[in-house]
């Protein structure tokens, strides 16, 4: 069992960055994760996953070409950086794990992760 504790959500403008990190209590150098988000009044949705050998990686269609998700298995975190930022963005985004994926792969459907944090409020104002 792993547990995940997102940071560095907050405020930003319309335009901006920001660096989302999840730390573990525990190892996760056999986990793939991911990141999801969930807006106000709107279903949880896939954001961007690495699998746990790092060399493969997915995002969503809506935000490709302004994410980077990387891990430092070492340091027991995940990254998520945000480029370009638009005030749909706004929404709470969580950092989630598993561990039965091979080394090479991934999901982007929520239910294929046991283990989530408990989000970090990520607002864009225009």
């Amino acid at each position: 069992q792993v547990q995940l504790v997102e940071s560095g959500g907050g405020l930003v403008q319309a335009g901006g960055s920001l660096s989302l990190s999840c730390a573990a209590a525990g190892s996760i150098s056999s986990y793939a994760l991911g990141w999801f988000r969930q807006a106000p009044g709107k279903e949880r949705e896939f954001v961007a996953a690495i699998a746990w050998s790092g060399r493969n990686t997915d995002y969503a269609d809506s935000m490709k070409g302004r994410l980077s998700i990387s891990r430092v298995n070492a340091k027991r975190s995940v990254y998520l950086q945000m480029n370009s930022l638009l005030p749909e963005d706004t929404a709470v985004y969580y950092c989630a794990a598993d561990l039965t994926f091979t080394a090479d792969s991934y999901s982007s459907r929520q239910y294929d992760y046991d283990y989530w944090g408990q989000g970090t409020q990520v607002t864009v104002s225009s």
